[in-house]
């Protein structure tokens, strides 16, 4: 039975952190209040805390949420959803939002996801997304497109810019990063407070 528990516990996927050029993008955090939305399992917003960041993460699963509140009490877990934020989130406090990967994906309503990050950030805060790039949810790993990019109720590039521009900020930066064999596979966003 201990060697079943042991090779349980070696295949357990653990909890995701930042990538590596979100780590590279964010410099110093010391001290810097930073709200994590689409927590997840509570790896990312473990690493900006250990950062020196003082961390709220939000999440919608309820589950999720257990297992990080568990692993790491010392952060402010909250549940909610990234495109409603809940009011105590809204009151221009936070230095720096972090949308990480899987987070646009998930909603149904991007002004509402814009406005809400406009709301949580101080009058000189900052946004980071760092997302799957749109193009390469419409391909699969021959190259083939099964999604149309133009569809209505897509997040394409320029939409997700845009909505930004017209929530109040400014993009400083948007980089896009390879994925599968000419395909762009994932993005970074840098926007602050206009």
């Amino acid at each position: 039975m201990r060697a079943f528990d042991a090779l349980h516990r070696r295949m357990q996927r653990p909890p995701s952190g930042l990538p590596p050029i979100v780590k590279a993008t964010l410099g110093d955090l010391a001290k810097r209040r930073v709200l994590n939305l689409h927590s997840g399992a509570g790896g990312s917003s473990a690493e900006l805390a250990e950062a020196g960041a003082v961390v709220t993460a939000l999440e919608a699963s309820e589950e999720a949420l257990e297992h990080a509140r568990e692993q790491w009490p010392s952060i402010l877990w909250i549940h909610g959803d990234a495109q409603a934020l809940p009011a105590e989130l809204r009151r221009g406090r936070f230095d720096l939002v972090y949308s990480p990967e899987g987070t646009l994906w998930h909603l149904g309503d991007l002004d509402a996801w814009a406005s809400g990050i406009a709301a949580a950030l101080d009058s000189r805060g900052e946004l980071l997304v760092y997302e799957t790039h749109p193009v390469a949810l419409c391909v699969d790993g021959f190259q083939r497109w099964h999604y149309d990019y133009f569809a209505d109720g897509f997040w394409r590039l320029g939409k997700i810019a845009t909505t930004l521009v017209r929530a109040g900020f400014r993009i400083e930066a948007l980089e896009e990063y390879p994925g599968d064999r000419r395909v762009p596979g994932t993005f970074l966003l840098y926007a602050v407070r206009a």
